[in-house]
């Protein structure tokens, strides 16, 4: 797979209350907890923060991950950004702040950590970009797991999905994600991270994108 390739994904048309959406996000956590997204994310938040660090989550969701964050100790809640299309969760703490809208038509909260779980695949390169230059100039840590863009995982993917018997959404939308993913440097380009930042990027081994850059 050469070149990023953009196609819609079904999730994102369905209304959240329609089945085949429900099915389809109930396994994404299935997903996630094989790939162990949300563990590295934990582990690489709680290894590279300080004391007192805020921490926003683009992409929220559900906010499964930030509030997996706070419950580690990696920050207190009243210090817990998140930024969705989707409403706030009934979960939600109050003390949490909660973003409804779009990331690229607002500057990030002043946060020293910005985590994104399969999210920035959802953005081209110029708006990818945009975002990087929308990040605040306190943030210090970037943390975002993403789909790799390999073949290999393409077909493993196809093969897992038949396995597991995923729904018409998850089989379609999984094989967009990883047109839609990364490898290499890619991300860090694309945000435009300059000199200041370090970058680790690698591949898991079940097609996960690790990527983290730090200042």
């Amino acid at each position: 797979m050469k070149e990023r390739v953009f196609q819609p994904e079904l999730l994102d048309t369905l209304p959240p209350d329609d089945p085949d959406a429900i099915r389809a996000r109930e396994e994404m956590l299935q997903v996630n907890g094989i790939m162990g997204n949300h563990r590295w994310i934990e582990r690489m938040v709680r290894r590279h923060r300080e004391d007192g660090w805020r921490i926003t989550e683009l992409g929220a969701g559900d906010g499964a991950l930030s509030l997996r964050l706070v419950e580690a100790g990696c920050c207190n809640v009243a210090a817990l950004h998140a930024f969705d299309l989707a409403p706030r969760p009934e979960l939600w703490p109050a003390e949490a702040h909660w973003t409804r809208g779009d990331v690229l038509a607002q500057a990030l909260p002043d946060t020293e950590i910005v985590i994104a779980n399969l999210f920035l695949h959802h953005f081209t390169t110029e708006q990818l970009r945009l975002l990087g230059s929308r990040l605040s100039p306190v943030t210090r840590l970037i943390v975002a797991a993403e789909p790799a863009r390999r073949w290999i995982y393409s077909v493993m993917g196809r093969l897992f999905c038949g396995l597991a018997e995923l729904n018409h959404v998850q089989r379609h939308d999984m094989q967009a994600s990883i047109r839609a993913g990364f490898h290499g440097q890619e991300l860090q380009r694309a945000l435009g991270l300059g000199e200041e930042w370090q970058v680790s990027a690698h591949e898991h081994p079940l097609g996960g994108y690790r990527f983290m850059a730090w200042r």
